[in-house]
């Protein structure tokens, strides 16, 4: 397949990405950035600088920032904007966008082997096992794999695999709407057409109601705000560690998605939206806010966190929150669930500094994007790790591309066993 425009633009940029990585190396290579204390070690390695990571970063007074753009100022932006942006740096014009979506159409098609294995997987395959399945599949497709195997130059690793990426990109969205459809008995499946962004085409090839076009814009702002989030979460960290064995991007990001399948990582929008949909079961409809107050601190005395506040990062509230808590509070008024969701966000931070022991008392996304994919027609609480999977995708494979273009090595970092621990930490 011929370059895409975006190989042409990427190809500009990998010259001076490499300087810079030279340059840094060659004055810093002995400077001290962390150190790892024995905490850190036994708790998951949280807090420690070890990872390289320029497509975003998580600022815990700020929140994220996609290249030194804060994220409620690309909130209008489309998927496939937010993935030229990661990689390059630099924003999409009007005619780089019009000749990336004609890049995307032409690599829309899914192989008819992919939907026989998802047929032959039957009712009972959890969706996230499906999407995984389905793109390690796809590795026959892969351009990486075969040039690597005809023999490329490791200065050239990031060319095949943007054509990987730029696959993957044009069918995750396809290829998890039929995974819906198959799943949850929801029909035939719907061809692509190509002809409209992401966003827009998911809730196509989903089948869910367009309700004059919110469906798409959720759908879109969904996408944008979930692409990336720095390089040490555990789908981005998995997916990197995968690529840097030289795995191709579809091996990479399939094993990326596995970790953001796990209870601890991508599921935790549904438990949120479970626990608002308990509580309005509780109080038979719509809480007030004295309601919400006395099950929260129920909730809480019971030695239970409220899903959805506090992060890892952060300590003010998300501004993913706050992106979709605006939609929300433009499009969903009607809505008893999010206007519950809306009620928590002015009740539950002061329970929480009341309570003392929340370092942030503050909301993530999680909190709110539940009732968003409820409202517009997804009901089915296991599927909405896969929509999760299709937006962090873009940010998975703009830093397997980077990776690849500045020579990334094989991640392999030192252990210890803790009786060294016990001999050396005093």
């Amino acid at each position: 397949m011929p370059a895409s425009v975006l190989h042409e633009k990427f190809g500009e940029v990998v010259p001076r990405l490499r300087a810079e990585r030279t340059e840094l190396l060659s004055a810093h290579a002995d400077t001290q950035i962390s150190t790892v204390n024995v905490q850190q070690a036994f708790g998951g390695a949280r807090g420690v600088k070890m990872l390289i990571c320029d497509t975003s970063v998580v600022e815990g007074d700020q929140g994220l920032i996609i290249r030194g753009r804060p994220i409620l100022d690309l909130v209008d932006k489309l998927p496939m904007e937010i993935f030229w942006l990661l990689l390059t740096g630099e924003e999409a014009s009007e005619a780089e966008v019009t000749e990336l979506r004609k890049d995307l159409r032409k690599r829309i098609e899914v192989p008819n082997y992919v939907w026989k294995l998802l047929k032959s997987m039957g009712k009972k395959a959890h969706p996230m096992t499906m999407l995984t399945a389905a793109l390690t599949a796809m590795s026959n497709e892969s351009a990486f794999r075969a040039r690597y195997s005809e023999g490329l130059d490791k200065a050239d690793f990031w060319d095949p695999s943007l054509d990987d990426a730029l696959r993957i990109i044009a069918t995750i969205h396809t290829i998890a709407a039929g995974v819906y459809r198959m799943r949850y008995g929801k029909g035939d499946l719907v061809d692509p057409s190509g002809k409209t962004d992401m966003g827009a085409e998911f809730i196509k090839l989903l089948g869910l109601p367009p309700k004059k076009g919110e469906a798409a814009r959720m759908m879109q702002l969904y996408l944008v705000l979930h692409s990336d989030h720095e390089g040490g979460n555990a789908s981005a960290h998995t997916a990197h560690i995968i690529s840097s064995t030289l795995a191709d991007p579809f091996l990479s990001v399939a094993g990326g998605l596995n970790a953001l399948a796990g209870p601890l990582h991508g599921l935790a929008n549904q438990e949120c939206l479970s626990w608002i949909l308990d509580t309005m079961e509780k109080f038979g409809g719509r809480p007030s806010q004295q309601q919400i107050r006395d099950y929260a601190w129920e909730t809480l005395n019971a030695g239970q966190v409220i899903p959805g506040y506090g992060h890892a990062v952060l300590r003010v509230t998300d501004p993913r929150f706050t992106a979709l808590r605006n939609f929300g509070l433009e499009h969903l008024k009607t809505s008893d669930v999010f206007q519950t969701v809306n009620l928590v966000y002015e009740t539950v931070p002061d329970v929480l500094r009341e309570h003392g022991k929340a370092k942030n008392p503050w909301p993530n996304v999680d909190a709110v994007s539940g009732s968003l994919l409820h409202y517009y027609g997804l009901k089915e609480f296991d599927y909405y790790t896969v929509v999760f999977s299709v937006s962090r995708a873009l940010g998975m494979l703009a830093q397997l591309v980077l990776n690849r273009a500045v020579g990334s090595p094989i991640e392999r970092p030192k252990s210890v066993s803790t009786e060294w621990v016990r001999n050396n930490a005093g």
